[in-house]
C-alpha cells in the first residue's frame, strides 16, 4: 500500500521475532503501534531522545542530569553571559558537528521515501534528519549549524565562526582539558571562561547568536503555522501523528499532540520514560527510538538507503 504503513498484522508478527531486548513487551507494543499506524499517512514529531544514539545528550531522559540552559533574556543581558555561552559552545560544538545520523534518523528518511511519512517536525537543532536524507522537515527550533546577527540579521555558517574563535582564542580547548561533559545543543559543561574573546558580526560588529530558539524565545510564527497545517492535513487524510524521542515537557511540541488529539488524529509516542502527552496517546512505547523506528521502516519496505 503506497503512501502509508502496510496493514498486514502477519508481517508485524513476523518482525517481532527479530526485536532485541525485552522481546515480549516491546513486541506487543510494536504490534499495537502498527495496528494504529497501518494504512495511515504519517506526520512525525521528534525530540532530543532521538539523537542520543548519535552521542548527543538529551535534556530530560531518565538518566539525564538536571540542566539549566541559558535563556534568551540572559544571553541578551550582557557580555558575561555571552562569553560564558560562546566559550562553552566553542568547546562542545565539535561533538555535535561530527555526529552522524543513527538508525532512527535513517528509518524516518526511509518512511518518507516510501510515501508513508508526509512530514517531519523536529525540536532538535542538530540537523541530523536532513543529513540522513529527510527532505520534508520543519526545524522548529532552528539549526545549530547557522549563526545570526541580532543587530543586522545577517546569517552565516557556524563553522566559519568556529574558525574565528580558534584564531581569537589559541589553546583554549587544550586548556579546558579532556573529559569535559557534553551538553545538549552543542555546548559543554565548562566553568573557566575568563579571557575568552568573543567574535562580533563581520558585517556590522553586532551580537552573534546561534540561529536556534533559546528558552524564553518564541518559535517563529511561520514555522508553527506550517507545522499545524501538516497536522491538520493528517486529520483530512485519516493520518496519524508519530512522536519519537520527546518528553513533550515544553509547549513547543506538546501543542501539536494536543491539537492532533482534539481533532481525532491517533497519536503514537515512542520515548524512554513518561511524557507530558501520554494521556493523549493511543499507544505509548517506553522503548528506544532507533529500534522501534527501524522496525516500522522495515515493515514499510523502506530499507533501501543502502
Amino acid at each position: 500500500m503506497h503512501g502509508s504503513l502496510p496493514g498486514s498484522r502477519r508481517r508485524a508478527l513476523d518482525e517481532r521475532d527479530s526485536y532485541r531486548g525485552g522481546v515480549e513487551t516491546l513486541a506487543d507494543g510494536l504490534d499495537e503501534a502498527l495496528d494504529v499506524l497501518a494504512g495511515r499517512p504519517l506526520v512525525a514529531l521528534t525530540g532530543a531522545g532521538l539523537s542520543t544514539d548519535s552521542g548527543i545528550p538529551d535534556y530530560r531522559g531518565p538518566a539525564s542530569p538536571k540542566r539549566t540552559p541559558m535563556t534568551y533574556q540572559e544571553f541578551r543581558s550582557g557580555e558575561g553571559p555571552q562569553r560564558r555561552y560562546w566559550a562553552r559552545s566553542y568547546v562542545g560544538w565539535a561533538r555535535m558537528a561530527h555526529a552522524s545520523p543513527n538508525d532512527g534518523h535513517h528509518a524516518l528518511a526511509d518512511l518518507e521515501r516510501t510515501g508513508a511519512l508526509r512530514g517531519l517536525i523536529t525540536q532538535n537543532v542538530d540537523g541530523l534528519h536532513t543529513t540522513a536524507g529527510s527532505r520534508t522537515v520543519i526545524d522548529l527550533h532552528g539549526r545549530i549549524a547557522d549563526v545570526v546577527c541580532l543587530d543586522c540579521g545577517t546569517r552565516s555558517p557556524r563553522l566559519e565562526l568556529q574558525h574565528r574563535f580558534a584564531e581569537l582564542n589559541p589553546g583554549f580547548v587544550e586548556a579546558a582539558g579532556a573529559g569535559i561533559e557534553a551538553a545538549p545543543d552543542g555546548d559543554a559543561e565548562l566553568d573557566a571562561v575568563e579571557g575568552f574573546r568573543l567574535a562580533p558580526c563581520t558585517v556590522c560588529r553586532g551580537l552573534l547568536k546561534p540561529d536556534v530558539v533559546f528558552f524564553g524565545e518564541n518559535v517563529p510564527k511561520d514555522r508553527v503555522a506550517l507545522a499545524y497545517s501538516w497536522v491538520d492535513a493528517a486529520a483530512d487524510t485519516a493520518g496519524a501523528l508519530l512522536v519519537a524521542g520527546s518528553s513533550l515537557t515544553v509547549m513547543s511540541g506538546l501543542r501539536f499532540v494536543r491539537h492532533a488529539h482534539k481533532h481525532g488524529i491517533p497519536v503514537v509516542i515512542v520515548n524512554r520514560g513518561a511524557t507530558r502527552g501520554d494521556e493523549f496517546a493511543a499507544v505509548r512505547l517506553d522503548a528506544g527510538c532507533s529500534e522501534v523506528l527501524a522496525a516500522l521502516a522495515g515493515l514499510a519496505g523502506g530499507s533501501a538507503r543502502d
